[in-house]
This record gives structure tokens, C-alpha cells and sequence, in this order.
């Protein structure tokens, strides 16, 4: 496990921008941490670090958003809204688990018995007194 301090959301976005350069499909990514921790700021850079212009959209309510970068699709899930994991087998989400995918999952835990092992489980840490984040990436 690494452990990273992130002083800023710049911080935050530049790491996860960088992060993006190790990633190839397919990959599982469990994004954790406390509403506010950073899991959106950390999303903006991931996309951006892989070539994504537009707005990035939280999927909280909609629960799952995709972006097609290139040849890659990135799907960014949210199930905290998730009241039964098998939610996800009425909207199809086995779908987006695909050899091109990369996909990111806030709140995965509410949902693990349906998921394989994800390649990275990203923990964000928010210290309330500073404004800084730890991030545990293992």
C-alpha cells in the first residue's frame, strides 16, 4: 500500500491525472472515502489524464455515466444511492465490465458480492482540520 498526501483538490486532480497513465483496459478501480473526501476532483483529473474535454458529470443519481475516450470507454459509477446490490443486475452493469472498459466505482462496498476483484481500491481520507486528503491506494 502507498499513501499519498494531498495538500489541495489541485493536488488531488494532478495525482489521479497522473495515476491515469498507468491504466490500461481493462481495469477495476474501487474509488472510497466520505462524502466530500475528494472521489469527484479525483475523477476529473483520472479523465483528464486520459484525454477527456468535457464536463464530468457525478453519478449519484444517475448511478452510472460513461465516457468514450478514443478507443476506451471509462465508466464511473456511484452506488451510494444503491439500496440492493441487485439493482445492478436490472440495469445490466455486468455490461460495462468489458475488455475496453475502465471502470471506477464510488461506494463499491455497497455492491461487492456482485464484483470482481477490482485492480485498485483508492481510499480518500479527508482531514477536516487542514483540508487535506490521504489517499491509500493498494
Amino acid at each position: 500500500m502507498s499513501s499519498t498526501l494531498l495538500k489541495s483538490a489541485a493536488d488531488t486532480e494532478q495525482f489521479a491525472e497522473q495515476f491515469s497513465n498507468t491504466l490500461k483496459p481493462p481495469a477495476l478501480i474501487f474509488l472510497e472515502g466520505e462524502l466530500g473526501a475528494g472521489k469527484t476532483t479525483f475523477m476529473k483529473g483520472l479523465l483528464r489524464g486520459l484525454g477527456f474535454q468535457g464536463t464530468v458529470k457525478s453519478p449519484t443519481f444517475t448511478l452510472v455515466e460513461t465516457y468514450d475516450i478514443g478507443a476506451r470507454r471509462v465508466v464511473h459509477a456511484d452506488f451510494y444511492r444503491l439500496q440492493d446490490a441487485n439493482e445492478l443486475e436490472l440495469i445490466g452493469f455486468r455490461d460495462y465490465l468489458t475488455e475496453e472498459s475502465i471502470v471506477v466505482i464510488e461506494w463499491a462496498s455497497k455492491a461487492k458480492i456482485y464484483l470482481p476483484e477490482p485492480n485498485w481500491v483508492c481510499t480518500l481520507k479527508l482531514d477536516v482540520s487542514s483540508d487535506r486528503r490521504i489517499l491509500d491506494m493498494t
